[in-house]
């Protein structure tokens, strides 16, 4: 499967039109991204039920700050619109296709009633 090029234009559509998305957060000038990129491109052909895509920090620099992006490679995974997994630092291939399969295997329901939770907690504790 192709990985699809985020910009500000697509990201949210993207994002909240698919189930997982996984998301490279990369810059043309960066060694370790360069690296990256075959191991990231690889797994997209591993996981086809996935959304791989990038977003090149340079040109992108509003979406890079939105998500507070420091430093590059960063990974950053969605699920049915959460946030499940985010790493700066390229990832070898096994270790993606674990972030990948523990994505896949979690309870969402479970997810958001955690996060629902936290939130009520925190809710309390400022009160």
């Amino acid at each position: 499967m192709a990985v699809l090029e985020l910009t500000q234009e697509n990201f949210e559509a993207t994002v909240t039109g698919n189930k997982m998305v996984i998301i490279d957060f990369w810059a043309p000038w960066c060694g370790p991204c360069k690296s990256f990129a075959p191991v990231f491109e690889a797994a997209s052909e591993k996981h086809p039920d996935v959304v791989f895509a990038k977003v090149n920090s340079d040109d992108e620099q509003a979406l890079s700050g939105h998500f507070g992006i420091r430093s590059i490679p960063t990974i950053m995974l969605f699920r049915e619109e959460i946030v499940l997994f985010q790493q700066s630092g390229a990832l070898p291939a096994s270790g993606l296709d674990s972030v990948l399969d523990q994505a896949k295997a979690l309870d969402m329901g479970q997810v958001r009633r955690d996060i629902a939770e936290r939130e009520q907690q925190s809710q309390q504790q400022q009160q």
